[in-house]
């Protein structure tokens, strides 16, 4: 099967081979995976003050006295300190010295992410995800190398428009503040992701285009499962530079 490689007027210039990587099953469970261990190495740990609760000078009265055993103060009834008490301790708090960081296989590892190439070609898995692409006719994208050059903002927006898809990156912009304990741990907001650019060689095309809403540029070697399926959720818009998309069964052979 061949695909059309397009510049940046949308003209269609030369077609290409689809690489074999694009025939590996589309697996929801093993990306998921492989995104949960990504996103586990930038939790933040958290855990309780060992003192927390026992800071008080609370001790049993002891049998006879026609009430619980529980730890009190010294100048009434009132407990404090014990376990299930108001004021008193938790019984087994969460400890900040807890390993949270989520291991993979290697091999699993890679296979998500070709799962997840896979995946971008989907039309169907594409659309799920909310990506702007009626007027896109057949995915994959593949973009000549020219677009690796590009050195404006303004330029990246053209290329977009021409290809239809400047909708989906404004579809993008928006923000959304996070309730919760989430906003204190580094992860307070939610943003939209819209198309992803995958080149050879970023030759000024990163900087172009990083003030786009939900715009990510990476290299083919640089690939990775929350790239290619943010939030687990694989069929991301993906646009594939030429030279990129002809050495993806090298780089991510199985």
């Amino acid at each position: 099967m061949k695909v059309p490689v397009l510049n940046l007027k949308s003209e269609k210039v030369a077609e290409v081979e689809v690489p074999k990587v694009f025939e590996t099953p589309v697996r929801h469970d093993v990306i998921k995976r492989a995104v949960v261990a990504l996103q586990s190495t930038r939790f933040q740990p958290q855990g309780r003050d060992p003192m927390a609760g026992k800071r008080t000078t609370a001790e049993s009265h002891g049998t006879g006295h026609g009430m619980a055993r529980v730890p009190r103060l010294r100048e009434g009834s009132r407990a404090a300190f014990g376990v299930s008490i108001v004021g008193g301790h938790a019984a087994f708090p969460p400890t900040s010295e807890k390993v949270i960081v989520k291991r993979i296989n290697k091999k699993e590892k890679r296979f998500a992410i070709r799962s997840g190439i896979a995946a971008t070609a989907v039309k169907e898995l594409v659309e799920k995800r909310g990506h702007r692409i009626q007027s896109v006719e057949q995915l994959p994208l593949v973009i000549d190398d020219e677009v690796e050059s590009l050195g404006k903002t303004k330029e990246v927006k053209d290329f977009f428009q021409a290809l239809g898809i400047w909708e989906d990156v404004e579809r993008a912009d928006r923000r959304k503040i996070r309730a919760g304990r989430g906003n204190m741990r580094g992860r307070g907001k939610k943003i939209g992701r819209g198309p992803l650019i995958v080149v050879s060689e970023d030759k000024g095309v990163g900087k172009a285009a990083r003030n786009l809403p939900g715009v990510d540029i990476a290299d083919v070697y640089s690939l990775n499962a929350e790239l290619l399926a943010p939030g687990a959720h694989p069929g991301r818009l993906v646009l594939w530079g030429r030279s990129a998309f002809e050495s993806l069964d090298e780089v991510w052979e199985a």
